[in-house]
């Protein structure tokens, strides 16, 4: 893919030729684009599909994934930015287009970080799983034979044959026949996680996989694709982005860091936060995440180092500065009969460390959900983790039960991560925490979490450290509705400004 400066005439293809560059609404992106395009349209594709990826973030963690309520409002944004969505329209060769060049374009601003790898993945993951699940059935094979899977639907005799085995191997049919079912005849190797699971019949090093069930394994196939084209493009860009292309890498990096949410590392509330507010803040304001480590802190005046990071980096994107942190981490460690000296020999550094004053200078970024849902699960003796991820559906009960939620509202937080919406299960128990009907967000980070409670708490207002009191806090009431409201439509606000920004920068 070639740019220049002025608008292009863009190809014109008879239509078999288009109907043959984009067969099918969705695609692995196994080709790269080979046509020149402008700068100008480059700039556009960049924005639009920046948009939708944000989107379908949104979506997922304000709605249950696969809900009519989900895939009406994906639709419909799909259709807002004129990306391709579904099978058999009319005139959906441009759709497709954008839709192919864009992502080759968020490549190249996405691969640069392990973050940014992480976000875009999980966000095309998500709109691929969308497509799929409105693509026709009588479309799927094509789909699968271009996208060079050897994914095979087996034919009602063979069906017939294996009927029985099938039904017994497979927890995702419900009835007692195949009749009705599409079984999909996979290599054993492309089934694994299935065969672990002891939920799929095998034959002769074959896997027979319903259709349900096959979702997952076309997920993982291209998540190990983009992952890998990723880590290629990254070792590209020098290349990719030459002298006459140089231009390009300024406006790559503004789009990838301008909308995989906000930047908690930097610190606009440092030293607000005192040390002696940080008890009532875990119970009125903290994420369940945060507040589980705060108070296996406190009993056991020692964290491991995932927990320290985790936690960490969240309480210096709330505001702790370093002299607070090395304080406030003394403290507790030194209450666990640690030595002072061995304590600044061994912990100090790494806390100068995580604020950027020693090694590489690297001013860390405190952790998104996303992040602590996917990497780094917790072992034996660890507290940090998703509670909703990580946690043991009985002693997350417990836990909801001490912080006071209702029964209902642990039922319903329960179904929710049974469901695996670990963030949806999280901003519910926000609701209940601050008794709004609609909290007015999508929640994607604890700090978020953090900030967004304490505007409910202080009347929609930012944090000032003189206004935490202890046990003053006034009862939830319906104002905070309307308080969540008011934070929504900051949000929403925010969310404009950055976009006007980003467009204003093309444009300059």
């Amino acid at each position: 893919m070639q740019f220049s400066g002025g608008k292009m005439r863009k190809q014109r293809l008879a239509g078999d030729q288009r109907s043959a560059c984009y067969p099918h609404s969705l695609q692995f992106y196994l080709q790269p684009p080979s046509e020149n395009i402008s700068l100008i349209e480059f700039e556009n594709l960049a924005i639009d599909r920046v948009k939708l990826l944000k989107s379908v973030e949104n979506l997922g963690v304000s709605h249950m994934k696969g809900t009519d309520e989900y895939q009406n409002k994906l639709e419909a944004e799909l259709r807002r930015l004129k990306f391709s969505y579904r099978e058999n329209l009319e005139d959906e060769y441009e759709p497709r287009r954008r839709d192919h060049i864009s992502h080759f374009i968020l490549r190249l601003a996405y691969c640069q970080s392990e973050d940014l790898r992480r976000w875009f993945i999980q966000q095309e993951m998500d709109l691929l799983r969308f497509r799929f699940s409105i693509l026709p059935k009588d479309k799927i094979q094509d789909f699968l034979k271009d996208s060079h899977l050897q994914f095979e639907a087996i034919s009602d005799e063979g069906k017939n044959l294996r009927e029985q085995e099938i039904i017994a191997s497979s927890p995702s049919l419900s009835g007692p026949h195949l009749d009705m079912e599409t079984i999909y005849k996979i290599p054993f190797a492309d089934a694994l996680d299935l065969f672990r699971g002891r939920r799929v019949y095998l034959e002769d090093g074959f896997a027979y996989v319903p259709l349900k069930d096959i979702v997952a394994i076309i997920l993982n196939e291209f998540r190990a694709k983009l992952s890998k084209a990723l880590a290629v493009t990254l070792h590209s860009i020098p290349l990719l982005l030459s002298d006459e292309n140089q231009r390009l890498q300024p406006l790559l990096n503004h789009t990838g860091h301008s909308y995989t949410g906000q930047d908690y590392s930097t610190q606009r509330n440092a030293g607000k936060i005192s040390l002696d507010q940080i008890d009532l803040l875990s119970t009125k304001s903290f994420p369940p995440c945060m507040r589980q480590l705060h108070k296996a802190l406190r009993e056991n005046h020692h964290l491991r180092h995932g927990g320290r990071m985790q936690y960490g980096l969240f309480l210096k994107g709330i505001g702790l500065t370093l002299e607070q942190a090395l304080q406030f981490w003394k403290q507790e460690f030194v209450r666990g009969k640690m030595d002072p000296d061995k304590f600044e020999k061994g912990y100090s550094y790494n806390i100068r460390h995580s604020f950027g004053k020693e090694g590489k200078r690297t001013d860390y970024t405190p952790f998104s959900c996303l992040k602590i849902i996917l990497t780094n699960p917790p072992s034996q003796g660890d507290y940090h983790g998703c509670p909703f991820r990580h946690s043991d559906p009985e002693l997350l009960k417990q836990k909801l039960q001490s912080y006071a939620i209702s029964p209902g509202g642990i039922n319903q937080i329960l179904d929710l991560v049974k469901g695996t919406h670990y963030q949806v299960a999280c901003q519910k128990y926000f609701e209940m925490l601050h008794n709004v009907d609609d909290c007015g967000f999508s929640l994607t980070h604890p700090n978020q979490f953090f900030f967004e409670s304490q505007r409910i708490l202080n009347g929609g207002k930012d944090i000032k450290k003189e206004s935490i009191q202890p046990e003053t806090q006034p009862k939830p009431s319906a104002q905070k509705t309307k308080d969540a409201s008011s934070a929504l439509a900051s949000l929403n606000s925010s969310l404009e400004m950055d976009m006007e920004g980003l467009e204003d920068y093309f444009s300059g």
